[in-house]
């Protein structure tokens, strides 16, 4: 998985000294010196994306060094992305906030391990083969080594009835052809979006390391117990045939009616009660109330018949029962919800399921019901039907038994649905496996919370998230699914001498043969011949849920147990960047099985990610189709601007889909190119010297420029150190546009020097031009993480190496170099500037109009400011003759431009022809 330490070139950032270079002397000594290359006459972002991504992968610009000690190492778990389909702009959002905090560490001197994994196996590669090729399992057929599917990627999903069986393995080899193809197209994207991750350090979840990590850890949870079976009513959904964990539930409306319905006492008074499924009256095991709803006081401890069926049931209390509700008092079949199972396990009732896993009723007529008055309408019209198709049948015939006196009323009930499901789920009872996670230990339970409490959330409040969700537990992670292209529960059975399966002694595989297959290899001391028979061997035909893998992210690209070196470096990891939906899954059951395993958080910290949202204020998702796709979001826009429009928002922060923002983002990437070649135009062009010497910073606008400068590199520092890309990302563009408006076109003409060749500048002109260096250097650095083609291409018209390797800047040395200017200074004489520019636009005349003499007020507190640049104030205003400046007076405040200043007298001349050459 990675890259040995002997191959990795030299690291770039050796060979991109900047100002704060621990060489660098504010007196002078061991200058950094930069020589320009070449500026091209005119720059454009067109372009960058291709050049620069092929550049950092010949020059290997973000390999990992994996020589570096684990304090000289930050680590990060990525996100692995569901390879089936295709990437959205929610995930260009959430990567690129995650690449921020990549690039900003790795500038700032720390070797940064940051991987890329493709999440392959799961029910969503599974749904878009079948449709992708128009093909379904049936598990009965053999292995076709020369199958061609029917269909190759139609764009229409295909009905199951239309779907060609295929056996297993041959929807494997379909399920992985798909995914590499998908995987393609993901790297291609987060190149093109200029993710900063390691190519060389990749996996996939369903790959041969993977599996075998996965199979690992379960066998260790195992073996120290905290895995276990068990045969129990769980949730199902019938359209994909597998059990449900209640990390992946869903509620959601669902239309439905209430059927009022008597139930009869022992004399024949009726007991009515009100249920949207009266398809399971003939599972029906007691009728619950509240214990202190006093209408059914009396029938506590009695019994009722079911209407129909004519079952004998017990009229029980428990406080689960809502007696607004309804008629106040429920029938418990089992099962019905989840309720129904919570009231089957506290009051000890007997097990009565209808229901089959395939979502129809049970084909046979249950024994509680055989001798019964309703055998016969079970058997003719109940039995093999689809629950829709029962409900019916039962309702007409309630009506005709005079059991259900009203018509039914419409409603919306809240049903559980498989998040990726089309159906209500069902409950029924199976054998699964399960992995203690504090849903029913309390002493686990607070141990995880603990963990909760070590981790750094990033924004906090997500915390309270975790923790809800943990103490919201009502059972053990259920982790078997009964689906095909995943990896394979590691485990056979014995059977035995009367071919009966002993599912109580598994058999389980050596460490060192990982990963198995139990389907398709024999376990040792057996041959395959003995599978299926008497005295020989099944193999558990499940595989695990995709979060049982997704939750050794850490382990798997840090190679647990395998490349222990490596381990050791990286783990435990500094940052999970993950999605505020999925704390209940990933993030939870990463903490699970870190702590099992390594008795440890598996990062530091928890960078969580909001949503996008469509211009409706709803969730962007696949599921729901109003997704953009980002590739020709790249293309129309560039890679700058869209991560400039991921950038501002913040962590943990629904963000709406805005194009007008990345509009300014792609303004603020051509700003820089162009504010960069204007800045490095007054050396003298390709092959000039440029001396970042802070010694030679002597003009007092200068030196209020960059203590301005120091203020933000020291303040941007702690946003990010803080994981708030959004505070440092505003704090460096407002203060590079006002550095842009205002200090360029002040110190524009004292940088040209008036003419004067290199070798006899006036300190003036010296102290302009080595600022501007300083300045773009500082600059290029701050806002490298965000927009990084931009700043690289400008970098490389006079720097070496990568700006993605360079240092990140200090305040120190700027510091040093503006001595005890006052960054405000800078702010007044742009002011000052803004309002001689307005006497020229009311005016309607050209900025190039000279003005002849004028008179500014300028309120007391920048009066000095002024008067200290007003020589380069002047030169900026094309003021020819005399500038006065004098104190304002209260009454000139509805004049002034921001910051109080006023032109009060003011004489224009001629404007200058224009040059037309």
């Amino acid at each position: 998985m990675s890259t040995p330490a002997s191959s990795r070139p030299t690291d770039p950032a050796a060979t991109t000294p900047a100002l704060d270079s621990p060489a660098t002397s504010v007196a002078g000594a061991d200058v950094v010196r930069a020589v320009v290359k070449e500026v091209p006459d005119k720059v454009s972002a067109d372009g960058l994306e291709t050049k620069f991504d092929e550049r950092w992968t010949a020059e290997r610009t973000f390999a990992f060094d994996r020589t570096k000690t684990r304090d000289e190492i930050y680590s990060i778990d990525t996100p692995p992305p569901t390879a089936s389909g295709s990437l959205h702009v929610g995930h260009v959002f959430s990567y690129t906030h995650t690449d921020i905090v990549a690039r900003y560490k790795r500038m700032r001197g720390l070797e940064v391990f940051y991987p890329m994994g493709w999440d392959d196996n799961g029910l969503p590669t599974e749904r878009r083969v079948q449709n992708y090729y128009g093909v379904r399992v049936d598990l009965s057929l053999p292995y076709d080594p020369d199958f061609t599917p029917p269909f190759e990627g139609t764009g229409k999903s295909v009905k199951a009835a239309d779907q060609v069986p295929i056996s297993r393995r041959n929807f494997v080899e379909l399920c992985e052809r798909l995914t590499a193809e998908d995987e393609k197209q993901f790297e291609q994207l987060w190149r093109r979006l200029g993710i900063s991750v390691d190519w060389a350090q990749t996996y996939q979840t369903i790959g041969d390391s993977s599996r075998a990590t996965a199979q690992r850890a379960f066998v260790r949870n195992l073996q120290r117990g905290e895995a276990y079976q068990a045969e129990a009513p769980g949730l199902w959904d019938v359209t994909f045939q597998t059990a449900v964990a209640q990390a992946e539930l869903e509620a959601r409306d669902y239309p439905g009616h209430f059927h009022k319905v008597a139930f009869h006492q022992a004399d024949g008074t009726p007991v009515y009660i009100e249920t949207t499924r009266p398809e399971l009256i003939p599972a029906v095991v007691a009728l619950i109330a509240h214990p202190d709803d006093e209408r059914y006081q009396h029938l506590f401890g009695s019994t009722v018949t079911s209407p129909l069926f004519g079952v004998e049931v017990p009229v029980l209390a428990h406080h689960l029962a809502e007696p607004d509700k309804g008629a106040g008092i429920a029938m418990c079949c089992t099962f019905g919800d989840l309720t129904d199972v919570q009231w089957w396990r506290e009051l000890q009732l007997p097990t009565r399921s209808i229901i089959n896993r395939d979502g129809r009723i049970t084909r046979e007529v249950p024994e509680w019901l055989a001798a019964g008055p309703g055998a016969e309408l079970f058997e003719a019209e109940v039995a093999g039907k689809t629950t829709f198709s029962a409900r019916k049948a039962i309702v007409d015939a309630l009506t005709a038994s005079g059991d259900m006196p009203a018509e039914p009323v419409a409603t919306q009930r809240k049903a559980n649905f498989f998040e990726k499901g089309d159906k209500p789920l069902e409950i029924v009872t199976s054998r699964q496996w399960y992995i203690r996670n504090g849903g029913r230990g309390k002493e686990l339970r607070e141990e995880l919370l603990a963990r909760g409490k070590e981790l750094d959330f990033h924004p906090d409040f997500m915390r309270v998230r975790y923790e809800n969700w943990v103490n919201g537990l009502n059972g053990d992670w259920l982790v078997s699914r009964q689906r095909f292209f995943g990896v394979a529960i590691p485990l056979w059975y014995p059977v035995d001498a009367n071919g009966e399966v002993d599912y109580d002694h598994p058999i389980v595989p050596a460490e060192e043969s990982l990963p198995v297959d139990p389907t398709s290899q024999a376990p040792a001391g057996y041959t395959e011949d003995q599978r299926g028979q008497a005295a020989g061997f099944v193999g558990d035909a499940d595989v695990m849920d995709t979060w049982a893998t997704s939750s050794l992210t850490p382990q798997i690209v840090g190679g647990w147990e395998q490349d222990q070196d490596l381990f050791d470096r990286v783990y435990p990891m500094d940052l999970r960047p993950q999605g505020q939906d999925i704390i209940r899954t990933w993030l939870f059951s990463t903490v699970v099985r870190s702590h099992l395993e390594n008795k440890v958080l598996p990062w530091k910290n928890a960078a969580i990610s909001g949503w996008i949202l469509d211009p409706d204020r709803k969730k962007m998702s696949k599921s729901k189709g109003n997704v953009v796709t980002p590739m020709d979001l790249l293309v129309e826009h560039g890679s700058d601007a869209v991560r400039y429009w991921a950038a501002s928002a913040r962590l943990g922060t629904d963000a709406a889909f805005e194009v007008g923002q990345m509009k300014i983002g792609r303004r603020l990437a051509i700003k820089v190119l162009n504010a960069s070649k204007f800045a490095l135009s007054f050396g003298g062009g390709a092959g000039s010297e440029i001396a970042l010497d802070p010694a030679a910073v002597t003009v007092a606008l200068d030196r209020s420029m960059l203590a301005g400068l120091a203020d933000v590199v020291e303040q941007a520092t702690a946003a990010l150190e803080a994981y708030d890309h959004t505070r440092a990302l505003e704090l460096t563009e407002t203060y590079f546009w006002a550095f842009c408006d205002d200090y360029l076109e002040l110190v524009k003409d004292r940088a040209y020097g008036a003419g004067a060749d290199s070798a006899n500048l006036s300190p003036e002109t010296t102290s302009a031009r080595t600022s501007l260096a300083i300045a773009l250097d500082t600059m290029l650095r701050l806002l490298a993480p965000y927009v990084p083609f931009a700043t690289e291409e400008v970098w490389s018209w006079w720097r070496e190496g990568s700006v993605h390797r360079a240092e990140w800047p200090v305040a120190e040395p700027l510091r040093a170099a503006a001595g005890n200017a006052d960054p405000t200074d800078l702010a007044a004489a742009g002011h000052a500037l803004a309002a001689l520019r307005k006497v020229k636009s009311e005016a309607k005349a050209s900025m190039r109009t000279p003005i002849v003499a004028a008179s500014l007020a300028v309120p007391a507190g920048s009066l000095t400011a002024v008067e200290t640049a007003v020589d380069d104030i002047k030169a900026a205003g094309r003021v020819t003759g005399v500038l006065d400046l004098v104190t304002a007076t209260e009454g000139q405040g509805d004049q002034a431009v921001q910051g109080g200043m006023v032109v009060t007298s003011s004489e224009l001349g001629e404007a200058p022809p224009r040059n037309k050459g």
